[in-house]
């Protein structure tokens, strides 16, 4: 058989079956369009059907002679909002071509999901929802086991999607989430490592754990107090110094000095600038943002004045201190930081949560701070009164970082060494309404 016939045998071999294939789908269009495969064609045309489909819950329409659906309107999808949406929820999507998008029967529950971290001989646990937040409301409980056996039960006692579990010893533990009506739990166990000394790191998911002022009682929570004041002799200066070729003329600055003008700061001289990122309550112990930080810091770097950063402590203990530290990092890993980070130790009134701990406790929880920081590639610090730092700390054992001395007179009475000087709180500088700050730097920079 030469190429030519076998052309022609192949074409008419072809039609044939095309021929057989086109009389099937004729002879059988009405169950086609009755068993709901057409269906989804009245969604995309915007044709009202005809006939019921009880299982699929669409009805389908006669197909006309030319081969399109009687009454179709093609231009329908230019009036569905979602057709060249490629980003919209499928299952959005499907609950709105069935018309029950607002069934709350229909919707997929909440799906749960554990993370955990351990900083010293404990676990703190975290039930986490599908926007990566603490799901709070809920009354949940976690199963702990180890590789011998189940070590109990634990309560969100105060519902808050957060279970500390303390006085662990160290090992391998499992962590399970019991079953809870209306979410979907993730299958399995999650694995933690109880550590049984604490390790200068960073917690990385500590931003579930920070909170903004609208969430808490920031009268209750927002008590810090300075001490320097009570050292002070009526000597201080309160004129802004000008720079020189050894010091640095700076203020620090929170939410107290509320709405700055920071090319107005920077053309009156000042060369840097120590930031409140955050505090920790003093009364429950969160942590919160200064609602000020992202203004002043983005502030201060768009008008050139070199930055650092300040944090209200009150923890209790070094794990807490891993925690303040991991909340700075956090809030500061975008921003260019030239000068260090620094640990405030300020009382809070006298009724703050860490007011009343030993020197050795509180020494330990500055070091760690500033450990902690050191480890993540910061240079670190401690704030505190000279008061302070002879009656409340070990000042000799934070001697490896640097010092940020609050005296307020002409010349200092403290022995040791310091390395910035906040010699007033009753300074004014143009940009800022009312008192503020006024500081200098030996460090060099």
């Amino acid at each position: 058989m030469d190429s030519r016939l076998r052309r022609k045998t192949v074409v008419l071999s072809l039609s044939a079956v095309l021929l057989v294939l086109a009389a099937v789908l004729y002879s059988n269009k009405e169950t086609l369009l009755t068993s709901g495969k057409f269906a989804f064609l009245s969604a995309v045309t915007g044709v009202e059907t005809e006939e019921a489909q009880p299982e699929s819950g669409f009805r389908a329409e006669r197909v006309a002679e030319d081969g399109m659906i009687e009454g179709s309107d093609l231009s329908a999808f230019m009036q569905d909002e979602t057709f060249f949406d490629q980003e919209k929820n499928s299952y959005e999507r499907l609950q709105e071509a069935l018309g029950r998008e607002g069934d709350a029967e229909a919707k997929t529950p909440g799906i749960l999901t554990l993370t955990a971290v351990s900083v010293q001989k404990d676990i703190r646990v975290q039930i986490v929802g599908q926007e990566g937040s603490p799901v709070t409301g809920e009354t949940f409980f976690v199963s702990l086991s180890n590789v011998e056996s189940q070590v109990g039960s634990y309560k969100d006692l105060d519902k808050d999607g957060i279970i500390y579990i303390g006085d662990l010893p160290a090992g391998d533990y499992f962590l399970t989430l019991d079953a809870m009506e209306g979410y979907q739990v993730a299958a399995g166990n999650l694995k933690v490592t109880v550590k049984d000394k604490v390790e200068y790191q960073i917690i990385d998911d500590i931003s579930l754990l920070m909170k903004t002022e609208d969430e808490i009682d920031a009268a209750k929570e927002d008590t810090g107090e300075q001490d320097a004041v009570s050292d002070a002799d009526n000597t201080e200066i309160t004129d802004i110094r000008k720079s020189d070729g050894k010091t640095r003329f700076g203020i620090d600055v929170s939410k107290w000095n509320k709405e700055i003008d920071w090319a107005k700061v920077k053309a009156s001289g000042v060369d840097f600038a120590i930031i409140r990122c955050g505090y920790r309550g003093s009364s429950s112990g969160v942590l919160v943002e200064d609602p000020y930080f992202v203004k002043n810091i983005e502030g201060a770097l768009a008008n050139d004045v070199q930055v650092g950063v300040y944090f209200f402590t009150q923890a209790t203990g070094e794990v807490e201190a891993v925690e303040e530290a991991s909340m700075v990092i956090s809030l500061c890993r975008d921003y260019n930081l030239t000068y260090p980070v620094f640990i405030d130790t300020e009382g809070a009134g006298g009724g703050g949560r860490a007011d009343q701990l030993d020197i050795e406790t509180r020494t330990a929880v500055c070091a760690a701070f500033c450990q902690t920081m050191e480890n993540a590639g910061y240079d670190a610090g401690v704030y505190a009164s000279r008061n302070w730092f002879y009656n409340q700390l070990e000042a000799q054992e934070l001697e490896d970082y640097i010092t940020w001395l609050a005296e307020y007179r002409g010349n200092p009475l403290y022995t040791g060494e310091y390395k910035l000087w906040q010699y007033t709180s009753n300074g004014a500088v143009d940009g800022i309404n009312g008192r503020v700050d006024l500081n200098l730097s030996y460090l060099g920079y």
